[in-house]
């Protein structure tokens, strides 16, 4: 992070609670957003009834959405490696191709 003066403060609500939170100006988009996402998810787990206390609530959130995180970017690896694979098979195919198309010139 830069200087203080470049943070902003900025108020959001997770369980019906008020919280003041310094951000990066250019990062508030990001954290009100994130806080909404949390906020959602808590009061998900809260009006199940099956975890009572706001920290057992914010500890199942918390899991809950690591777990998300985790295989987001599992996914995404495995597509980045599948992207790779058919990269090489195709520029492979491609210098056939023009291996060929030389020979044949020849």
């Amino acid at each position: 992070m830069k200087q203080d003066q470049d943070l902003t403060t900025v108020s959001v609500r997770i369980l019906d609670k008020e919280y003041q939170v310094s951000a990066p100006a250019d990062q508030v988009d990001e954290l009100t957003k994130s806080a909404r996402i949390l906020d959602e998810r808590m009061n998900e787990i809260r009006d199940s009834g099956k975890v009572f206390g706001a920290d057992r609530i914010a500890v199942m959130a918390g899991l809950n959405l690591s777990h998300e995180l985790v295989r987001t970017q599992s996914n995404a690896g495995e597509s980045k490696d599948i992207i790779e694979n058919r990269a090489v098979a195709l520029v492979d195919r491609i210098s056939e191709a023009l291996a060929a198309h030389k020979q044949l010139s020849l």
